[in-house]
């Protein structure tokens, strides 16, 4: 499968990535950027944003990342742990981009590191994440 159709398909059924507003930037094998702004919709106080929505956010970084090179073997992935830690305070209006990259792919297992960033290109949080590739199959996905 193209990468393209994947990421399109993706976008499509990742309710979950347009409800918190992350936009996939750019998918490269093994890279990936995500971007997205936070509004009050992701504050914990009437200034800050809550450490989920951060998180929310790495997991699609790490995840989408990881999919960038099981793609092509027709698999998809599955989230088995991951780790982040904050930097820094994320702010109403901030747009946050997140890079991240595959450090090591197994026939099943997949790891992924990951920065998020402010606009100021402040370090925000950075994190690691592990993931099990499964066939498409599985997923029960229309399109693939």
């Amino acid at each position: 499968m193209k990468m393209e159709h994947l990421i399109e398909v993706y976008k499509m059924v990742n309710k979950f990535g347009r409800t918190m507003g992350m936009e996939l930037k750019e998918v490269k094998e093994g890279e990936i950027t995500y971007e997205m702004t936070i509004t009050e919709n992701h504050l914990a106080t009437p200034t800050a944003a809550h450490g989920g929505s951060v998180a929310a956010m790495m997991d699609g970084v790490l995840g989408v990342a990881a999919l960038s090179v099981t793609a092509k073997e027709q698999k998809l992935v599955a989230t088995v742990e991951f780790k982040i830690h904050y930097l820094r305070p994320v702010k109403l209006n901030d747009v946050l981009t997140g890079k991240g990259r595959v450090v090591h792919k197994g026939n099943r297992i997949v790891i992924c590191s990951g920065e998020i960033f402010n606009q100021n290109n402040e370090m925000v949080a950075m994190g690691t994440g592990t993931f099990n590739a499964y066939p498409f199959q599985k997923a029960g996905i229309k399109g693939l």
